[in-house]
């Protein structure tokens, strides 16, 4: 894929953030969403690519529009696997909460996981800490690994958890070796991407979320230079029966890197919604609005933020309609 897509994604994002941003706080997350969808699929149709969607909005039947297996672009090469969250964080923004973003991976052909819309175990660490921390090791083992590798007391370490029943082990663990932990109540994408930007504050993310949203995780990691590890959680026979459909053979395999990602051929794109660690919030102007875009290149490793300002005077029919 050619570096030229870069701008062409952030574009993308860019146009799911402002339409969804628009609903911040009103307590609609479904309209949020709807808006963020039919923002995000125009764009696409303007991008020179012949994109399929993977990883979406759901089947068919689901979603009337980036449903997987759905074809956006203009159909002109390259051929690219196309997964999308337009609206991670949809109780984030009905609730006007922190952290919510517009996000894509894009990758060559076969390049990312068909991952089920089910949950999956997991374990991010940035570069530092890749081939330190195992998934299936103990909290403690994994935290004084990579407070080691960073050079930080453990009592310095920050890991971000989802506020959950299902994490209440991993929460006891964490404060009995001393770590900071972060509790977020929704969105996970956001905070495992920060685990590998220098600076962010957040060193580790663990435990379980959805398996879509951590293959958008491991695209970020794997631009980053940082490390995930996954396993699917299925809750019941219907999740094996999903995943067994796209092709997962062994539900309960340790998804390394190269499983979640098999290519440095990537892109992966970010633009923040509501204000957060990793991405600042959209905010509007008189007649304008600026975004906060997270860019990344897998093949150079490139990170560009972009801060965009967008003027509706110079294309009308956007600030009617909330996209862009």
């Amino acid at each position: 894929m050619e570096r030229e897509l870069a701008m062409e994604f952030a574009r993308v994002t860019e146009a799911a953030a402002l339409a969804s941003a628009r609903w911040v706080g009103r307590g609609d997350k479904e309209a949020a969403d709807d808006a963020a969808v039919e923002a995000m699929r125009s764009v696409f149709d303007t991008v020179r690519m012949s994109g399929t969607v993977v990883i979406g909005e759901g089947e068919m039947d689901e979603a009337p529009m980036l449903y997987i297996g759905e074809k956006v672009g203009t159909g002109e090469a390259p051929e690219v696997d196309i997964a999308v969250d337009p609206l991670e964080g949809t109780n984030l923004v009905a609730k006007g909460g922190a952290g919510a973003i517009a996000v894509l991976a894009a990758a060559g052909r076969h390049g990312l996981l068909h991952a089920p819309d089910m949950y999956m175990e997991k374990i991010v660490v940035g570069p530092a800490g890749v081939g330190k921390v195992h998934l299936d090791a103990p909290v403690r083992e994994n935290v004084e690994k990579l407070a080691r590798e960073l050079r930080k007391a453990v009592n310095e370490l920050t890991v971000v958890v989802l506020d959950r029943e299902r994490h209440a082990d991993i929460i006891r663990e964490l404060r009995e070796c001393g770590a900071r932990i972060r509790l977020i109540s929704d969105g996970d994408v956001a905070p495992a991407v920060a685990c590998g930007i220098e600076g962010s504050g957040i060193d580790m993310m663990l435990g379980v979320g959805g398996a879509p949203e951590g293959v958008l995780a491991a695209a970020a990691m794997r631009c980053l230079g940082g490390e995930m590890q996954g396993r699917l959680w299925p809750e019941d026979e219907n999740d094996v029966k999903r995943a067994e459909a796209l092709g997962i053979g062994d539900v309960r395999k340790l998804l390394m890197m190269d499983d979640l990602v098999a290519t440095d051929d990537i892109f992966f794109a970010a633009t923040g919604i509501t204000e957060g660690s990793l991405l600042k919030g959209v905010t509007f102007g008189q007649g304008s609005a600026t975004t906060h875009t997270l860019v990344m290149r897998g093949k150079t490793g490139t990170i560009r933020f972009i801060e965009a300002q967008h003027f509706f005077d110079r294309k009308p029919k956007y600030a009617i309609k909330g996209a862009f």
